[in-house]
């Protein structure tokens, strides 16, 4: 892990945008460079496409894309998605196909897998039926199981019950949930919320819904993000300094952990738990001319927020889950494009590819669980759920 990290970390500078399904530029300008093992990786005759968000929704899934392309030069293409992928759906689902309409591209990674992948997915399938299909984070998660071949999620169940204990923990009276009626027509995310309410109640904590603007919507990233920074004040006057505050938004992370910060807030985790989530920006951790890892980074955001004199307010996972899940599915692809695969879900192989890539921490699988018409569990073989422990800064 430390060695995918570090690679990420070299290449966060990195600020252009890549274009449309072409070969993804390493750092250096096109010059093949050894993988961070130490090997250098030669590129095969297939190609994995990776389909992302664009930095400023959430950066480390762009980064995670170019740490592949650096790590296999020549082998990875790649695209993003509109920042309003809500009302520019045609767009999303044409660069999907794009991005496969080289017959070299085997499989194809989209991180994350927002509203409108699914119908993405039918129509590459319907021009590429051999591509191998990889999701992380669906937002259509109740059809996504049909349309991709492997599905990876945050456990966001699990984390219902996880957040709360852990605010609780971190001293939280008060748990302020942000969200916009997008994001509450996600059933896992539903489903997180009410476990959220249920267990706020149960340890004595006040649950407060919260709507925020969408930044899909009108109000885009930049309304959405102002509008974080000037009413976390106004909780934390009305609530007070024990409360902790959530959004189910990737690109409110930011304004809210520096909110936090500066009114002595809890933030027990983020939307999707990474210490590179919304910390780096917040704190004004600088990661130029640092070849670091996870362990850096926890360290220079307990150092930052110690100095803030907020120690012990702030948690997350110790790894990303979002840049380890690329890394994962690239070594995935990479099987199933080499004949390694017993199936196009092969559990073991997938459990594997994490173990490769995240080097010694612990990360949690189970499958999603839906009912069918006769209220009977329905266990989606491919959507698997994973989950890590906590660290406290």
């Amino acid at each position: 892990m430390k060695k995918v990290l570090a690679l990420v970390l070299t290449i966060v500078m990195v600020l252009s945008i890549v274009g449309c399904a072409k070969p993804a530029e390493p750092a250096n300008g096109g010059a093949e460079q050894p993988a961070s093992s130490g090997e250098t990786a030669a590129a095969p005759k297939y190609k994995i496409a990776i389909y992302t968000g664009t930095v400023s929704q959430n950066e480390e899934e762009f980064r995670s894309m170019e740490a592949a392309a650096k790590k296999y030069p020549g082998m990875i293409v790649s695209q993003t998605y509109p920042d309003s992928f809500t009302t520019e759906q045609e767009t999303l689902i044409s660069n999907a196909v794009g991005l496969v309409s080289d017959p070299d591209v085997k499989v194809l990674i989209m991180n994350q897998a927002v509203q409108g992948a699914a119908a993405a997915f039918e129509k590459v399938r319907e021009a590429r039926p051999d591509v191998l299909i990889l999701a992380y984070q669906p937002g259509e998660t109740d059809i996504i199981a049909a349309k991709a071949d492997v599905i990876i999620n945050g456990d966001e169940v699990a984390q219902g019950y996880k957040i709360v204990e852990q605010a609780k923990k971190l001293g939280a009276k008060t748990f302020i949930h942000y969200s916009f009626p997008r994001h509450m027509s996600y059933p896992l995310i539903v489903q997180r919320r009410e476990i959220i309410v249920s267990e706020c109640e149960r340890l004595g904590i006040k649950f407060v819904d919260a709507t925020a603007p969408d930044p899909a919507g009108d109000a885009s990233i930049t309304g959405a993000q102002q509008f974080i920074l000037e009413d976390v004040p106004r909780k934390v006057a009305e609530y007070g300094k024990d409360t902790n505050f959530f959004s189910t938004n990737c690109g409110m992370q930011e304004p809210l952990i520096k909110s936090c910060v500066e009114q002595g807030a809890i933030n027990a985790q983020q939307c999707c738990p990474s210490p590179f989530h919304g910390y780096p920006g917040a704190l004004g951790i600088s990661v130029e001319g640092h070849s670091g890892d996870s362990e850096y980074m926890v360290e220079q955001i307990k150092a930052k927020l110690a100095e803030a004199g907020v120690s012990g307010r702030f948690s997350s996972y110790a790894f990303p889950l979002a840049m380890v899940s690329t890394a994962a599915f690239v070594e995935y692809g990479r099987m199933y494009c080499e004949g390694q695969l017993k199936d196009r879900n092969d559990p073991e192989a997938l459990h594997k590819c994490f173990d490769e890539v995240s080097e010694g921490y612990k990360i949690y699988f189970d499958n999603y669980k839906t009912a069918d018409k006769d209220n009977k569990t329905v266990v989606q073989e491919n959507f698997y759920l994973v989950l890590a422990d906590y660290i406290t800064f």
